[in-house]
């Protein structure tokens, strides 16, 4: 036991921001990207500024064409870059920065704390990333991650709204964001910004689907059922 506790202690410890494990999806982080992102942190935190990508995959249990496939995807979608520091020695050497990731994480708190003061607290952005999710019933990409928070921060839709999208887009079977997509912008057209506004609408397009009065048990114009029988009934 004393000899395991001294190798415990001589490993050392990661220290991790949990505002970043609390909202690396709504920056469009996936979790694969967050292992990677955890071994990083580990080997620069002891002095390795640009880890081996096989000792990584070594401990993450994967093939390294992996790892190199999620740092890729880190620096495309401006997660972090690879810069160029200099060493205690003089000596530059290539090191992953991780501002990008940082400054990301600060817009959301911005945005959180504006959304706070003017949506309810059920209206939260993670609730949406989560019930899109478990309707979809898989993990969202990356780029399907972007385009939620696009919606939220660009195209400014309430989270009410895309719940409730969602729900449309559920009820006609087509889990797919371009579906979602279409309707949202369908309301936008219509000035619909609220679900009230949408159920109101909803409502008032009732009347028009309505079946027109029958007459005699027969709807006015209409041809009566006619009982089909095959030919081989005897």
């Amino acid at each position: 036991m004393d000899e395991f506790i001294q190798r415990y202690v001589q490993a050392g410890q990661t220290s991790v921001a949990n505002y970043l494990l609390d909202h690396f999806r709504e920056v469009g982080m996936t979790t694969d990207q967050l292992l990677v992102f955890l071994q990083l942190r580990r080997y620069m935190d002891q002095g390795t500024k640009l880890p081996d990508a096989d000792e990584m995959a070594a401990h993450l249990g994967w093939d390294k064409q992996k790892v190199y496939q999620l740092l890729h995807e880190m620096i495309s979608h401006k997660l972090m870059t690879i810069t160029t520091v200099t060493g205690a020695d003089g000596q530059k050497q290539d090191a992953y920065d991780f501002r990008l990731l940082t400054e990301k994480l600060s817009q959301l708190a911005a945005q959180t704390t504006q959304q706070a003061a003017k949506a309810p607290v059920s209206n939260d952005r993670s609730a949406v990333f989560n019930q899109i999710e478990t309707e979809f019933g898989r993990p969202l990409s990356p780029l399907e991650m972007e385009s939620i928070t696009q919606w939220l921060d660009q195209d400014h839709y309430r989270p009410e709204l895309i719940q409730l999208a969602l729900k449309e887009a559920v009820l006609s079977q087509a889990y797919s964001l371009k579906y979602m997509d279409r309707i949202l912008l369908s309301w936008e057209r219509k000035n619909l910004k609220t679900a009230a506004q949408v159920q109101r609408e909803k409502e008032r397009q009732e009347p028009r689907h309505t079946a027109k009065p029958t007459t005699n048990g027969q709807p006015d114009g209409g041809i009566p059922d006619v009982p089909i029988f095959k030919l081989t009934d005897n």
